[in-house]
């Protein structure tokens, strides 16, 4: 099953995008695979909540799962973090985020 996602980019253009549910993807590998941003300025660390790239903002009032210790961790000393921030890389794409809306983090 797919569900469409908004995922607004560092410039400000919205894309609606449809992914699958039945891959274990990460927001972040969506953010990839559609090449929303330039490449390798998104999940430099490779998906181990480690660095900000991947850092964004969740617009509505979409189920996700929880902050993992580590997510909360990598927030914590990160710029521009909102208290609707996420790490895409820890997000994993599941049939309850249909609509789910969400803003690229600005670059250091």
């Amino acid at each position: 099953m797919d569900i469409s996602i908004k995922i607004t980019d560092r410039k400000g253009k919205t894309h609606e995008v449809q992914v699958p549910t039945d891959m274990a993807l990460n927001l972040m590998q969506v953010i990839r695979a559609y090449e929303l941003e330039p490449a390798g300025t998104v999940g430099i660390c490779g998906g181990m909540a480690m660095c900000p790239t991947c850092q964004c903002y969740v617009l509505n009032n979409v189920t996700l799962p929880e902050k993992k210790e580590l997510e909360k961790a990598t927030l914590s000393r990160l710029q521009y973090v909102k208290t609707n921030s996420r790490l895409s890389c820890q997000v994993v794409v599941t049939k309850e985020m249909e609509g789910l809306e969400l803003e690229l983090a600005p670059m250091l």
